[in-house]
């Protein structure tokens, strides 16, 4: 009985440190950005930098504004939205009231399995096969576009949407969707008057849990949205987001150089953003769970 009680005490200690180391590591991540960034502030202007519609870093002068890059992260992330959410939500509906036990089964496991390819595998296959079909489908010069990577992204977005959604809606008492459908209520009726308001704060952290993971990727979009740094008008052109714009130019830039540090405040931007995606979509399932 002693040992038992040592064991569990040593369990909660470690648990309690993972929790505490894990909370330690984002605010160093967040100190070394802040350092390195925080001199790119000292010779450009916070308004200049976000608002600035020229990124060119290595001409003469250099132009230090990242509005085209933050506009091309939007533009693609909503893109990404509009492809993933409506499917998302329709699987994680039939997988958890439609769908019979086997078929459950292997479609969870399909889900893993998209959740598991490498995202540089993804930009891959959509260069191959997606770039060339939305070029050849809409005549333009070139199918690396806002919309390719929003197509892409949203199937990367998928796996988190659908299994944080599916949980919320195994989550809703089933007294809610009985005491429906002895009010008359058919079974659909039932799943979208009844289980869907149910589970909403659920279904809209998932959404937002996949916003996280659209706007923070880097490969997949850095090989198929065309990488042009100009202020997107429509889906149909070339874009540049924040994180392709980190991987690409990292290793070229002079180390201790305004290019180089307004990396880092690029990060900073970055780091914020998901920062305040992430913390708006843990509300919503602290909500859920109450």
């Amino acid at each position: 009985m002693k040992l038992r009680k040592i064991i569990e005490f040593i369990i909660e200690k470690l648990i309690f440190l993972c929790g505490v180391a894990s909370i330690l590591f984002v605010i160093l991540i967040f100190a070394f950005l802040l350092k390195e960034g925080i001199s790119f502030f000292k010779e450009v202007s916070f308004g200049k930098f976000i608002g600035g519609r020229y990124w060119y870093p290595i001409s003469e002068p250099p132009q230090f504004g990242i509005l085209p890059l933050i506009l091309g992260s939007l533009l693609v992330t909503l893109g990404a939205i509009i492809v993933s959410v409506p499917l998302s939500i329709a699987a994680a509906f039939y997988i958890s009231e439609v769908a019979p036990i086997k078929m459950k089964d292997i479609l969870k496991a399909g889900i893993e399995m998209l959740a598991a390819i490498p995202s540089v595998v993804l930009g891959f296959i959509g260069m191959v096969t997606l770039v060339p079909w939305i070029k050849k489908a809409f005549h333009l010069p070139t199918g690396l576009t806002a919309f390719s990577g929003s197509i892409m992204l949203g199937l990367m977005a998928m796996p988190t949407i659908i299994s944080i959604s599916e949980d919320a809606i195994n989550a809703v008492p089933k007294s809610y969707k009985e005491g429906a459908l002895a009010l008359g209520a058919t079974r659909w009726q039932a799943m979208y008057r009844v289980v869907i308001h149910a589970a909403m704060p659920g279904i809209i952290a998932a959404t937002m849990l996949g916003i996280g993971r659209v706007i923070g990727e880097t490969m997949a979009v850095m090989m198929i949205t065309g990488n042009a740094a100009v202020i997107p008008h429509t889906f149909l052109q070339p874009v540049r987001t924040l994180t392709a714009t980190i991987a690409a130019e990292m290793g070229e830039t002079v180390h201790g150089s305004m290019h180089y540090y307004s990396l880092f405040a690029i990060g900073i931007i970055l780091f914020v953003i998901t920062f305040i995606i992430n913390f708006t979509a843990d509300i919503f399932l602290h909500r859920n769970r109450k």
